[in-house]
């Protein structure tokens, strides 16, 4: 949820818009709500970094499984 000026972001909870707690607004105010359409939410993650896709070809091949002991020492799943 993010406010700034005089946008503001809420979600939809049972059918109503629930805004931040500290906006406050009169009984009586007109809004507008805008729905963005679906996927044009920005580039993906992978679209973001996608420079760096491929580039670490040198780590171990059981990384993912045992990310603990390669950082921390834990012992080898």
């Amino acid at each position: 949820m993010v406010c700034a000026g005089m946008s503001c972001t809420g979600t939809v909870k049972d059918g109503v818009v629930v805004l931040p707690p500290e906006v406050r607004l009169p009984d009586g105010t007109h809004v507008v709500v805008s729905i963005p359409e679906p996927g044009t939410g920005g580039p993906t993650f992978a679209d973001r970094y996608k420079e760096f896709i491929g580039m670490a070809d040198d780590l171990p091949a059981d990384l993912a499984l045992n990310l603990d002991h390669y950082l921390h020492g834990h012992p080898k799943k």
